[in-house]
């Protein structure tokens, strides 16, 4: 089996503007790692592509695992992801962007 290359994710802000790169095989991964830094609204743009994907993400504070080694604290931050969907952006002629929202289907419940 293939094995899947990382992908870089920009971070952007609800301007639009480009505020940080995480990387991940996976965008979850990628918002897994914006939410360890604290951010709640990400939206991350695949970097080569037009696709923007959306979360929604927090941090909680959690007791350690069972069987963990001494040097680690006794809480440890957890982040929490939630995907909200995916948008395209689509290229105006005059330069600027649009962002067209493409619904996720998922699961009900």
């Amino acid at each position: 089996m293939a094995e899947k290359e990382v992908r870089n994710f920009a971070l952007r802000d609800k301007d639009g503007n480009e505020i940080g790169v995480f990387t991940g095989k996976q965008p979850r991964q990628a918002a897994l790692k914006a939410a360890n830094r604290g951010h709640t609204d990400i939206r991350l743009r695949e970097r080569g592509t037009k696709k923007i994907h959306v979360f929604t993400g927090e941090r909680k504070q959690i007791k350690k695992p069972k069987g963990a080694p001494d040097w680690m604290p006794a809480k440890i931050w957890k982040p929490i992801v939630k995907k909200v969907g995916v948008e395209k952006l689509e290229k105006l002629e005059t330069g600027t962007e649009k962002v067209v929202v493409v619904k996720r289907g998922g699961k009900k419940g």
